[in-house]
């Protein structure tokens, strides 16, 4: 052993490794070999701990089962919790996208619990004759069982707490509709005037959408806690021995809290993606809609003298270098560039999934690095846009109820009383005059004023009562 190092052996030979490093030769090797996005695993705090808690619960299956002795699965066990408490992430560090179907990252857990283990042990990093990292952490196990159950139990729980987010944005949405339930205002189809509405049923619109979506999200989460640990190298189970692979899933399930299922075909559960696929396909649908209602933000708060100022975004910063006063929507704007990215990370996770081949896909790390972005930005932008724009928007009451005044698009809510062709000719007189509809009914008595002012009062124009 060198001063400050210690020497590893694998099956291409030997290398020196840092003395204080608890990763080994296959990490070191991984980490030359990958160096692709400058992003180590340890950025990834879900899989992470996922994969101490596959660890984990492998070691007590095996313990269980007689193929491990207790002081080993010990302190396996006890690594595994320490990572789980936020210790030796940094230690993770090959990168995040890499070749193997993720057999890197599943040797980099190895070394890392296995050289905390031998610390707790009373042993030296390395000296691997007591406890081993593929011998023993990785005893009953392949990357390709291991790895894609712990990118599963990671994205569960990363969705629950995108499903946190999009719950406090829903209901800041849903605070504004009700705040803005008798503004009367304009609504719009393809740009153009349409009919009279509240701006809290445009609001409440979007809290609609967000609540359907998180509908959509937990059904498809639901599919993700299906799981293939025991099912080893292709789905026979080689190597794991009988009543292995529900005695992991159970440990897992109690180490978790998350209500797995072992597939019932596992060599099915191997090579298929289809969950991945399907949960993000759900994450695009979030990412599109919530862009769409960004895009109405910009429109209602543009101006403030040129555009619709039908709303005000709270101010949160300068808007330019050289245009003094400006303020921009950019609170929507990041969230739209989210969007964006989601939509991207589908069409890779689309492409890894289709070009797995025969008994294994050997692209997961693209499909986990690309939902663990979708998952995680989506819910930072869900609490961005919540608390640093819906919750202080402010309505331009004047200008809105000047749009419906002067909107020929008023004459529709009097069409079933004064018909159809009288309607349009109101329409086109107030387009050619500038003159308003009301004002024009009374004046070509088409109406008692008292009708009138029934007809056009706020609860009845937008259907707000029966």
């Amino acid at each position: 052993m060198t001063t400050g190092h210690r020497r590893e052996h694998d099956l291409l030979g030997d290398r020196e490794v840092p003395a204080d490093a608890y990763w080994g030769i296959h990490t070191l090797r991984a980490s030359e070999n990958f160096p692709i996005t400058g992003t180590a695993i340890s950025a990834y705090p879900h899989l992470t701990n996922a994969l101490a808690a596959v660890k984990e619960a492998a070691a007590r299956a095996n313990e269980d089962l007689g193929l491990l002795a207790p002081e080993k699965a010990d302190a396996i066990a006890a690594a595994c919790r320490e990572i789980r408490d936020g210790r030796l992430h940094d230690q993770f560090t090959v990168d995040v996208i890499q070749g193997g179907a993720g057999t890197s990252t599943n040797m980099n857990a190895n070394e890392v619990i296995a050289n905390r283990a031998l610390e707790i042990l009373g042993h030296e990093k390395g000296d691997y004759a007591h406890l081993h990292p593929n011998e023993d952490v990785n005893l009953s196990q392949s990357t390709n069982d291991v790895y894609p159950t712990a990118v599963k139990v990671a994205t569960i729980i990363a969705v629950r707490e995108l499903l946190d987010a999009m719950t406090v944005l829903r209901e800041a949405f849903a605070a504004k509709a009700e705040e803005f339930r008798d503004i009367l205002k304009m609504g719009r189809t393809q740009l153009q005037d349409a009919v009279p509405m509240t701006l809290g049923q445009e609001f409440s619109a979007y809290a609609v959408m967000l609540e359907e979506d998180q509908s959509r999200l937990l059904e498809a989460s639901g599919l993700v806690h299906e799981i293939n640990l025991g099912a080893t190298a292709i789905g026979t189970g080689l190597n794991a021995p009988k009543g292995y692979a529900e005695a992991a899933r159970g440990h897992l399930e109690d180490i978790t809290g998350l209500p797995l299922v072992t597939a019932a075909n596992l060599v099915e559960a191997t090579q298929d993606c289809g969950a991945f696929v399907h949960l993000s396909g759900v994450l695009k649908r979030i990412a599109v809609k919530l862009s769409k209602s960004c895009n109405d933000l910009r429109l209602l708060s543009s101006g403030p003298r040129a555009g619709l100022n039908e709303i005000n975004l709270p101010p949160v910063q300068a808007g330019s270098s050289i245009m003094p006063g400006k303020v921009n929507p950019v609170i929507p704007e990041v969230v739209n560039q989210v969007a964006f990215e989601v939509i991207g990370n589908d069409v890779a996770i689309t492409m890894a999934a289709e070009a797995g081949q025969l008994q294994l896909n050997a692209f997961e790390p693209i499909i986990l690095h690309s939902l663990s972005e979708s998952v995680t930005h989506l819910k930072a932008a869900c609490l961005t846009l919540a608390t640093r724009c819906v919750s202080g928007i402010t309505a331009n009451t004047e200008t809105l109820r000047a749009s419906v005044a002067n909107s020929i698009g008023l004459v529709t809510a009097l069409n079933p009383h004064i018909g159809y062709t009288a309607a349009t000719g109101i329409a086109k007189e107030a387009l050619a005059t500038g003159r308003g509809v009301a004002e024009l009914v009374l004046e070509q008595g088409l109406l008692p004023a008292d009708r009138l002012a029934t007809l056009l009062r706020p609860e009845h124009i937008a259907g707000t009562t029966a």
